[in-house]
């Protein structure tokens, strides 16, 4: 039996319109995506790093007949427009916030006007800007991180605060940076880490019974810390695990109660 089209709202995003003639040559130097060859309609995933390589901001980038529109956390929107701002100097962009929903549907295969596929992954659904129709059943958040927590990906709520590099977030493996771009913000650190193929920590799914470990709790194997807890559910959640403390037979816990790691098909045969 398939399952009825869904959709939410996400009050927890918004948008930045970015105008300008040179508006794909400040995004190219910036982000860890590809800008350039963005076409009108297409979205793709993406982030701003600092420049010691760690997260600032997970982003989408949605083009545009005039530009493109970024979909950003929405308690993260000004920081990002005043970051974006210090490093445009001559560049002729134009940045500001942007009015608008960001709707995600998800379990529909077909496509949908006004949306675009979710590029980290297909079975994510699609994602929707400004006054769109969605069809299907109106889901609250819980639902959707439901929906995302079963394809165990991470969510801006996973990254904390310059505290995480993208790769541990998963980012290479969910189309979120283009390793054959020039120069961005980040890339040596970046790079240096996916060209060695030596990534100590990512961030999985963990599975359990009852309610879900408070963000931060430990993860242990047996005296040995293994990482910690991010988001979760009842049941599920998601951890920034090390590697090598978390493998095939590892007796896991948290606040004393066992847990045992999920690792989606989506990660598998890659580094780390």
């Amino acid at each position: 039996m398939s399952e009825t089209p869904t959709y939410a709202l996400l009050r927890d995003r918004a948008l930045i319109s970015v105008t300008g003639e040179d508006w794909r040559s400040f995004l190219q130097g910036q982000l860890t995506q590809d800008v350039d060859t963005l076409a009108v309609g297409e979205l793709r995933f993406g982030a701003l790093l600092s420049p010691q390589g760690r997260l600032l901001f997970d982003l989408f980038i949605l083009g545009r007949d005039d530009g493109c529109w970024l979909d950003v956390a929405v308690e993260r929107r000004e920081a990002l427009i005043d970051r974006l701002s210090m490093y445009r100097l001559r560049a002729k962009v134009g940045i500001v916030a942007q009015p608008g929903h960001v709707v995600a549907l998800w379990h529909t295969g077909r496509a949908e006007p006004g949306f675009a596929p979710d590029p980290r992954l297909p079975a994510f659904g699609l994602r929707g800007y400004g006054d769109v129709e969605p069809p299907g059943v109106r889901a609250d958040a819980t639902a959707w991180t439901a929906h995302r927590l079963a394809l165990g990906i991470p969510d801006t709520s996973d990254y904390g605060d310059d505290a995480t590099y993208p790769i541990e977030a998963n980012f290479d493996l969910l189309n979120g940076i283009d390793f054959r771009k020039g120069c961005f913000v980040g890339q040596e650190t970046t790079s240096r880490m996916k060209r060695r193929g030596v990534i100590k920590s990512r961030m999985l799914p963990i599975t359990f019974d009852g309610p879900p470990p408070a963000f931060g709790a430990e993860v242990l194997n047996g005296d040995l810390r293994a990482g910690q807890a991010l988001s979760g559910i009842p049941g599920r959640a998601l951890a920034l695990l090390r590697l090598d403390r978390v493998g095939d037979g590892a007796a896991l816990t948290v606040d004393g109660r066992p847990v045992r790691v999920e690792r989606p098909a989506w990660t598998e045969d890659q580094p780390g």
